[in-house]
């Protein structure tokens, strides 16, 4: 198949990026299957349990840049699973904190570790420090583009300084 000329950095990241998330889906298809979530409630489930503070639905909607009523239904599905529990927000009285219970955190390590297993086959001959280090570049690149999408901050193609 034949690759469009993408002479554009920006579009050729973005292209990569999509066609990566498209293979990582099939890899993890199986994985997920046996977690009994969706793919947003996995996705919900992981941010929840990954970050370093309890987040709201609306932080987590930003961060994966889905609408926050989806994120919402993930999170009650999670919530009536057993799997995340709220938390008063001291910040916001109608935004509450979202935790993982400990079946949350049991189920998000035994997806872990069948995700480890599913990977080592495909990891062989891929340099782990390369992916480390794209990682943390794509993660500054991400960081980026959210303080640009920022409210308060002129939108892409604005008229604002």
């Amino acid at each position: 198949m034949m690759r469009p000329n993408l002479s554009n950095p920006v579009v050729a990241l973005l292209d990569e990026v999509i066609r990566i998330n498209g293979r990582l889906k099939s890899i993890f298809a199986n994985v997920r299957a046996t977690t009994g979530l969706s793919a947003m409630e996995i996705t919900v489930l992981t941010s929840v349990v990954e970050s370093q503070v309890a987040p709201t639905v609306a932080q987590i909607g930003r961060s994966l840049g889905s609408p926050r009523q989806v994120i919402q239904r993930a999170a009650n599905a999670l919530i009536s699973a057993n799997l995340v529990q709220t938390a008063p927000n001291p910040h916001h009285k109608r935004a509450p904190l979202l935790k993982p219970t400990s079946r949350g955190q049991l189920l998000k390590r035994r997806a872990d570790a069948s995700a480890a297993k599913a990977m080592r086959s495909l990891l062989r001959g891929i340099d782990m420090v390369k992916c480390r280090r794209v990682a943390g570049e794509l993660r500054q690149l991400r960081h980026a583009f959210e303080a640009v999408l920022r409210p308060g901050k002129s939108s892409p193609g604005s008229s604002h300084g």
